[in-house]
């Protein structure tokens, strides 16, 4: 095999077609836990996670993409999770995506109202995966 083709052919299996791959738009502020969380679903699941630090960010990149996951951190810079959750909900194309809030301290009387999941801050790494498997169908 020549060194064209092995790389062809890593090539064809780098690039899986964008339905064949899910995604969450992940959205937490604090960079750390942002970061750890995204490595997190990218080494454990077969899932791509896209990482951004706030709503507006948040909003911009849907227009891009269409997310089959958005994990939102509750206290967010500007706008909180559970706004970002109702403009993005407000989306027709996103009306139907399910969301996992993350803070230390969550709004439960708003989150049961949307039927958003909630957990707590420091998150059991393994309770968060098996969740997110749980939520992207």
């Amino acid at each position: 095999m020549t060194h064209d083709s092995v790389q062809t052919e890593q090539n064809q299996k780098n690039t899986l077609s964008p339905s064949s791959v899910k995604t969450i738009l992940l959205v937490e502020d604090d960079i750390n836990i942002g970061e750890v969380l995204q490595q997190a679903i990218m080494q454990e699941t077969s899932f791509l996670a896209i990482l951004v630090s706030d709503g507006f960010q948040a909003l911009q990149t849907v227009k891009g993409i269409r997310p089959n996951l958005f994990i939102l951190d509750y206290q967010l810079p500007r706008m909180n999770g559970i706004e970002l959750y109702d403009q993005l909900h407000a989306i027709r194309e996103l009306k139907h995506v399910p969301a996992l809030m993350l803070s230390a301290h969550l709004p439960r009387q708003e989150l049961n109202k949307r039927k958003i999941q909630g957990m707590n801050k420091p998150i059991d790494l393994d309770d968060f995966l098996q969740t997110i498997e749980n939520l992207i169908v």
